[in-house]
């Protein structure tokens, strides 16, 4: 066994670049393992701004061997009455290069055939990785290449060195006008000359010893631990910023903190405006006090250490003056005109091309809102804040500080509300209307948020089904998929309890002439998408497949219902009686299905108590009244465990009406009375889910 080491030394890569495309190399170079047939153990990934770093351990220093099995011609023609080979045997063995005595007899479907097992050795690993590695570099992809010089090939950013090593040996290749060795670059300010590896093993220590902290996660650890010990020296700590840290980590090789101060007027700013033009963009990290309070300090992260670090925090103390100033007149120009007069500049901003401008989506925004609030029933009140809300959602939009920092929308419309005198529950729900912002983000706090949330993520989806503008594959540029899921969690985090496909139908009708298609078609497809959404989410929290299949095939009309019989139902499941109940239900369906392929026509939908002949007909009937009431008053109660169990109370007679009558008989009235009985067993079925979707 011996360890693989890849390091592709480049021009300065943007942050965004490094940890996706070390993922990429694993992947490229795991996979081109495997099929090469190479085993191999751990794989680490490290990565700086100036490299991209791999090391493979225990990489087997030989391809495992390769058998193929070939088949001739079948043993007649191949072997004569004396079981001596024939020129055909002696033909096929001269093919594959063996001799006769290896040929072996195998039994296949068409009979017994000749074969051999021809047994290819394994190439030393070495010279495989000398193919091998130019090729998983270059797959590499990123959202941007380039090309230099005069070569051919692209990469991120101009390839200046490539480390190799296989063991302590160097794998030999040629990657443009760069030749693999076992040299490295050290800081590009902090050392000087190159740097020989002799061994995987000393990789990271002597990169370390030259000013370079390659492992991603420790020079994360050192940043952490050098921006907490800068603020603690002026009294304070680190405004914690998990984002900014992940940016940070891989803008710098060798990280160097100092602390920075800047005129306490700016305080006076919003808190949100300060720390946003700090870490926007000069990635800064904001520093608080015991109470939580910013103070008039900053830490910046350098990628060099300087003996003068009072010179380098002035430098910094100059750019981020310029920035708080240029910020600082942008929301004093903004509180000069109120959230109305905004409004009136949204008719100049496109929403979508198709769809028409913001102004006109605040307008079906604010209908919609209010429309949701009635179907929830809330009070005049409520009614009134969503529908001011609304009104006010977007007009930050056109603020110069939103213009100036985008991150802001939403925060800025809370802001300049609450400074013209709007409530707070209108103001706060500006803001918590694009909730959630991201995977597993806080959810709207406040009814008004979470009412207008919904209303503004349902008019985009809406909009876009309508325009034709759906989501493909991985391709999402109106972000509909998060919108869907941000939808299903806010009525779930505030037990919302309504029609969707009233909310659907009403927002494709306020696009009026905007939608082209057929509104029910685009309604169906609405409908079908956030069903998507919703089985996703299910199988996140580890629902099964077919349990999730059988309840959202029923309906997803009432979501919070969606959620209660899928837990009713995964519950039930283990109980020992549940697989029989499942059988019978599809016995049930089974023979209505057999019916239908009969041409019997439309089953009656009323059962005659008067044409039953044998007593378990009637008994199934009885039974089925005393549950179908029982169901009916659970269901609108929302019991749905109990739901459940009365269904299942039926399995007994239902079986003995299987054991006690043939359905399917010659004698019409009965047939089609039995067919009736059995339709209105499968209703009570389906009113909670399709059992039919449920493995047994």
């Amino acid at each position: 066994m011996a360890d693989l080491l890849l390091e592709i030394g480049t021009e300065e890569l943007p942050s965004g670049y490094i940890e996706p495309a070390l993922a990429v190399l694993e992947n490229n170079l795991t996979k081109a393992l495997s099929d090469a047939r190479v085993d191999f153990g751990e794989v680490k990934t490290m990565g700086t701004p100036r490299r991209l770093a791999i090391l493979v351990l225990d990489v087997s220093e030989r391809q495992k061997p390769f058998i193929t099995e070939i088949i001739g011609p079948p043993r007649s023609v191949g072997f004569d009455d004396e079981s001596r080979p024939t020129l055909a045997a002696k033909k096929f063995a001269e093919r594959v290069g063996m001799a006769v005595n290896k040929i072996r007899i195998k039994d296949t479907p068409k009979g017994p055939y000749l074969y051999l097992e021809k047994k290819e050795m394994g190439l030393p690993t070495k010279s495989l990785l000398t193919t091998m590695l130019p090729e998983v570099i270059l797959n590499i992809s990123f959202p941007r290449t380039m090309r230099w010089a005069d070569l051919t090939i692209h990469f991120a950013r101009p390839i200046h060195s490539i480390l190799a090593l296989f063991d302590s040996h160097v794998v030999s290749f040629r990657l443009g006008n760069t030749k693999s060795g076992r040299y490295v670059f050290g800081h590009r300010f902090m050392s000087s000359g190159k740097i020989k590896i002799a061994e995987s093993a000393e990789y990271i220590e002597r990169l370390r010893g030259a000013h370079v902290f390659v492992d991603i996660e420790e020079r994360k650890r050192a940043i952490r631990a050098k921006i907490e010990r800068a603020a603690g020296k002026i009294g304070g700590c680190i405004l914690a910023d998990e984002e900014l840290l992940d940016t940070v980590k891989n803008l710098v090789e060798y990280p160097a903190a100092v602390s920075g101060k800047y005129q306490k007027e700016f305080l006076r700013l919003p808190r949100e405006i300060l720390i946003t033009a700090m870490r926007e963009h000069q990635k800064y990290f904001a520093v608080v006090g015991k109470n939580g309070e910013l103070m008039p300090w900053f830490v910046a992260v350098n990628n060099t250490s300087t003996k003068n670090p009072a010179l380098v925090a002035k430098g910094h103390e100059r750019v981020l003056q310029a920035r708080l100033e240029d910020a600082q007149f942008f929301y004093k120009t903004d509180l000069k005109t109120s959230p109305d007069q905004r409004l009136e500049r949204l008719k100049g901003v496109l929403f979508q091309a198709k769809l028409g401008t913001m102004y006109e989506k605040t307008i079906r925004v604010e209908k919609l809102s209010v429309f949701l609030a009635a179907l929830l029933g809330v009070d005049e009140d409520i009614r009134a804040q969503v529908a001011r809300a609304a009104r006010l959602c977007k007009t930050d939009l056109v603020s110069h500080v939103v213009g100036e920092f985008p991150k802001l929308q939403g925060i800025m419309g809370r802001i300049y509300a609450s400074a013209s005198g709007e409530p707070e529950a209108v103001s706060n729900a500006i803001e918590e209307h694009y909730r959630p912002v991201y995977s597993g983000g806080p959810l709207p706090e406040s009814l008004t948020g979470a009412i207008l949330g919904i209303a503004d993520k349902m008019d985009s989806i809406c909009g876009c089904f309508g325009a034709g503008l759906l989501p493909t594959g991985t391709s999402d540029p109106y972000a509909l998929r998060r919108q869907g899921i941000g939808i299903i969690q806010v009525i779930l985090d505030k037990g919302f309890t309504f029609s969707l496909k009233a909310l659907i139908e009403e927002g494709i009708r306020l696009f009026e002439e905007t939608i082209s298609q057929k509104e029910k078609r685009v309604a169906d497809q609405v409908y079908e998408f956030l069903r998507n959404r919703m089985v996703q989410l299910l199988a996140e929290e580890g629902y099964a497949k077919d349990i999730i299949a059988a309840v959202v095939n029923v309906s997803i009309d009432h979501v919070p219902n969606v959620w209660n019989r899928i837990r009713a139902l995964a519950s039930l499941k283990n109980v020992p009686d549940f697989e029989p109940l499942v059988i019978a239900f599809k016995r049930v369906v089974n023979i209505l299905k057999q019916a239908k392929q009969m041409d019997e026509g439309n089953i009656p939908l009323t059962v005659k108590r008067e044409l039953f002949q044998e007593k378990c007909e009637s008994l199934l009937f009885d039974a089925y009244l005393r549950v179908e009431k029982r169901v009916k008053i659970h269901l609108e109660n929302g019991r749905f465990e109990q739901v459940l169990h009365d269904i299942a109370s039926l399995r007994p007679a239902v079986d003995a009406f299987f054991d006690g009558v043939m359905v399917l008989t010659d004698n019409a009235k009965l047939r089609y009375n039995r067919l009736a009985l059995l339709n209105q067993i499968a209703g009570l079925f389906e009113s909670f889910a399709d059992f039919s979707k449920i493995s047994t």
